[in-house]
């Protein structure tokens, strides 16, 4: 069936198109190119594989001797398939050459290209190739799930007096990671889509209590073994990521991989509170109880804030602050700080 495409649309792209194909000069200037880019691919290759040869060097995995012996053997090696495809393209050139003087040549040749296919005419033939360009991905996808500690932060000191220090949280989301130079691999956007879900544990037998628009903490009257408000927001995170992973040639193509080396992430997030809960569990009259109350708690609906990451590879050190207060109309504003590992799977 692809067979059968490829005809039918090789056929029509002869009967709508009037060209000429490549000329004297195009060609010998495409067969130079070759051999320009020939000679440039192995010596990048063998750049690659001296570097590598030195490392192992350097970690005591080989011996001088037997690293001197590999950058030998790895020099002939690019040297004779310099020579075999230079040599290939040196024949094209002679034989290029006694076309023209044969008069075999029609220096009206041109080539245009249509998506996948490349098309000549001339006086001589049609002809219609089919190629492959190698384009390097500029964006990749990663699975992201961060956990860590939460501290209740008030007029820029942590507070110690009200809440446990299990206070926590947790993340998953997705994110896309988009190479912002074509040819350098440093400097890299990243977005997403995450949930936080943000957990705080009051202290001594207390719980959260809404009146009147505003929310505080106040004593149960219980033996509480868990005090616990969960809110969760849905946010976009963007970040920019400078990825210290270098790029790589190999078969002929050039590689820009990402999560190989340290990575820094500098950015924020912006989004919505979707959720909000709290859970109370205790003992009466020697049963175990469980209460769950949903309902406003006068969480923030907006939520928006700054957070970093450093790392190495796929994990991080994370660190992210809202600047919009926990509880909107408290008369003392309390900020949510959260410290933590970071996971980025690609």
């Amino acid at each position: 069936m692809k067979t059968v495409i490829f005809y039918v649309v090789a056929s029509l792209c002869l009967l709508v198109t009037k060209l000429n194909a490549q000329t004297f000069e195009e060609r010998a200037h495409e067969i130079s190119k070759n051999i320009e880019e020939v000679t440039k691919q192995q010596k990048d290759s063998l750049k690659m594989e001296v570097e590598q040869v030195n490392k192992m060097l350097e970690n005591n995995e080989i011996s001088e001797q037997e690293a001197d012996a590999r950058k030998k053997e790895y020099a002939t090696k690019r040297a004779k398939n310099i020579e075999v495809r230079v040599t290939a393209e040196e024949e094209k050139l002679t034989q290029l050459v006694k076309d023209k003087v044969d008069g075999k040549v029609d220096d009206s040749r041109v080539t245009r290209t249509f998506g996948v296919f490349s098309y000549s005419k001339g006086s001589k033939s049609d002809t219609i190739t089919r190629y492959k360009k190698h384009e390097p991905k500029r964006t990749t996808s990663q699975f992201v799930f961060a956990l860590g500690v939460n501290r209740v932060v008030v007029d820029g000191e942590i507070d110690t007096d009200n809440y446990k220090w299990r206070s926590d949280f947790y993340e998953w989301g997705v994110a896309w990671n988009t190479r912002i130079f074509k040819e350098n691999n440093l400097l890299r956007a990243k977005y997403g889509l995450s949930l936080q879900y943000n957990n705080l544990r009051p202290d001594d037998n207390k719980k959260f209590v809404s009146e009147g628009g505003k929310t505080y903490l106040e004593d149960s009257g219980l033996d509480l073994k868990v005090s616990r408000l969960r809110y969760v927001n849905l946010v976009v995170p963007v970040h920019l990521e400078f990825d210290f992973t270098k790029k790589r040639t190999g078969d002929e193509k050039v590689y820009f991989p990402s999560h190989n080396s340290f990575r820094v992430g500098l950015g924020g997030y912006a989004g919505v509170n979707v959720k909000e809960k709290q859970i109370l569990k205790y003992k009466e009259n020697g049963n175990r109880q469980k209460d769950k109350e949903k309902g406003d708690f006068n969480v923030s609906d907006f939520v928006y804030g700054v957070s970093a990451y450093v790392g190495y590879r796929d994990i991080s050190l994370y660190a992210k602050y809202d600047l919009q207060p926990i509880f909107q109309n408290n008369d003392i504003d309390q900020n949510n700080l959260s410290l933590g590992i970071r996971f980025d799977f690609n």
